[in-house]
Formats: structure tokens, sequence, C-alpha cells
């Protein structure tokens, strides 16, 4: 399994969310050409972000490569145990895909060496 670390080169999109994701790469044409975001135009169009699973406890932190044809998981790991009230205020007991929350993104981008 590959170690944080192995990414301290990718090009990550810290500000992309799962919602912005799918509008991105799923709902072509539900989103303006003028946005954060424009619509994707081809395959070779890739984005990496992290998410964070809650549908497990404790929840997982994932890197993700997505693309028009496929996502990925580059990385997975549990969210360190420090930041677990962080999330749980954020989110309560909510379970599903999100955003990492501002401190974790701060963590990982010092885990990485881009912060």
């Amino acid at each position: 399994m590959p170690d944080l670390k192995d990414f301290a080169l990718c090009d990550i999109d810290w500000d992309l969310t799962p919602e912005h994701a799918v509008t991105m790469y799923l709902e072509w044409g539900n989103n303006d050409w003028h946005s954060q975001y424009p619509p994707v135009r081809s395959k070779v169009d890739t984005s990496r972000y992290f998410v964070v699973d809650s549908w497990q406890r404790p929840p997982v932190v994932r890197l993700v490569r997505r693309n028009s044809e496929q996502c990925e998981d580059l990385f997975e790991m549990s969210l360190p145990e420090d930041l677990l009230e962080d999330f749980y205020a954020a989110h309560g007991n909510w379970r599903g895909i999100s955003a990492p929350t501002p401190a974790l993104k701060d963590w990982l981008k010092r885990a990485l060496g881009q912060g």
C-alpha cells in the first residue's frame, strides 16, 4: 500500500469537493463555462482531490483521481485520531462522502509538504 508522502508531488485540487466533482464529471452540461470548475472537455481532463468516507467507523480519508471515464482511489487511510473530534463536530454522525474539514486539509497539506 502506498504511503501518503508518495503523493507529495501530485497536483491536488484542494478546493474540489465531491459535489463539484459530480457536476464536472458525471453531469455534463450542468455547470457554467465561467464557473470555478468549467465542464470537462475530454478524458485527459483529470482531477485529484481528497474525500472523507464516513460510511464506516472510523471514517476513511481517500485521495481520488477522476476523469470522465473512471474514478480511482489512489490512497486510503483512517482519519487521524486527533482529527476525529473536528470531523464529528462538523458532520455529526452523518454517513456519506464529504470534503475534508479545514483542519484535515491543513493536516494533509503539512503531511504532503504542500502547506
